[in-house]
Formats: C-alpha cells, structure tokens, sequence
C-alpha cells in the first residue's frame, strides 16, 4: 500500500513538473491610465528615481527601506538599490534608455526573496488632450518562475500594483495641471 502511494505521488509530482515545464518562456504585464496633464509634467516622475517616493505603491513596503542612489541623477545611468523587509526584497534598478516625454527603460533586478532579472518600461503617449501612461514589465520565465505561476499569477500579483501607482501618477499629475 505505501509502495502504491509513493508511486502515486511521483506521477503526480511528475505530471506537474512536466505541466509547468510547458508554461511559456517569457512573461508580460502592463496596466495603463490616462492622465489629464502633459507628457512632460509625467516624465520627470518616471525618469528620476528620487521622485519615485511620491507614487510608487513599493515604497511604502517598508518604511525603513534602506535606499542608494548612485550614477546620473536621472535618465540613463540613475542607479537605484534597495534593501528591505520580506516585502520589499532586495534589488538594483537602472535606467538604461530614456526617450526625452514618451518612454523610459529600466533594466530591473531583484536579489531577494529569489533572484530574477527583468525589464521595466514605461511609456507615456499623447492621446487628446489626456497622456496614456503604461507600466510593463517583462523578461525571461525561469522553471522555478513557471511553477509558481501554477499557483500565484504574475498578473494579478503585480497588476494591482501597477494600477496603484499609475493612479498615483494620475492624481499627481492632474493634481499639478490645476
């Protein structure tokens, strides 16, 4: 009985490994808002980590997040590292392109809870007389990533968090046209 069992348990296990072995390679997630000011009054929120503090929804995990800013002051060459709780993890960002109103990339890089190496990109895109402003992040789906997301979702888990900080994006920006 406890032979048929075990064998019971490693097909599933198996079975299972084999599923998330077949999720795709690569992720994307990205939520978008429209913002009732210029381009150029939402760039500078993006594209100078320092104002990061103001809208970004993580750096509020931890109050006592240790923060170094080291490299150009924005634009390519900021360099912005973190240390935190559980929460917050640990990781490196760089802005590694910037396209002066309308797109920054940041080459985004976590150390823990586990590594992963990532790209994040903003993009700001003049519609009417409002900004659509998107936040995405992408990069590679490792084996230990596809197993996860058989049970978290990478898109719930970081979308939520995106809508948080590009509505407070919107709020500032909209907040600074009046």
């Amino acid at each position: 009985m406890l032979i048929t069992v075990a064998i019971t348990l490693a097909i599933l296990i198996g079975a299972f490994l084999l599923f998330a072995a077949t999720r795709p390679n690569s992720f994307r997630v990205e939520r978008s808002v429209a913002v009732q000011a210029p381009p150029e009054q939402i760039f500078p929120l993006i594209n100078d980590f320092h104002n990061w503090r103001e809208w970004s929804p993580y750096e509020k995990l931890d109050p006592a997040m240790k923060k170094t800013f080291t490299g150009a002051p924005s634009g390519p060459g900021a360099v912005y590292q973190w240390a935190g709780n559980s929460k917050a993890g640990e990781g490196r960002m760089e802005i590694v392109d910037a396209k002066p109103v309308s797109q920054v990339t940041i080459d985004l890089s976590f150390l823990k809870p586990f590594p992963a190496h990532n790209t994040a990109q903003f993009t700001l895109a003049p519609r009417g007389g409002a900004t659509h402003v998107t936040w995405a992040v992408f990069g590679p789906n490792t084996f230990l990533g596809k197993i996860m997301c058989a049970f978290i979702s990478m898109d719930k888990m970081l979308g939520k968090d995106f809508s948080a900080g590009l509505a407070n994006i919107k709020t500032i920006s909209e907040h600074q046209s009046q």
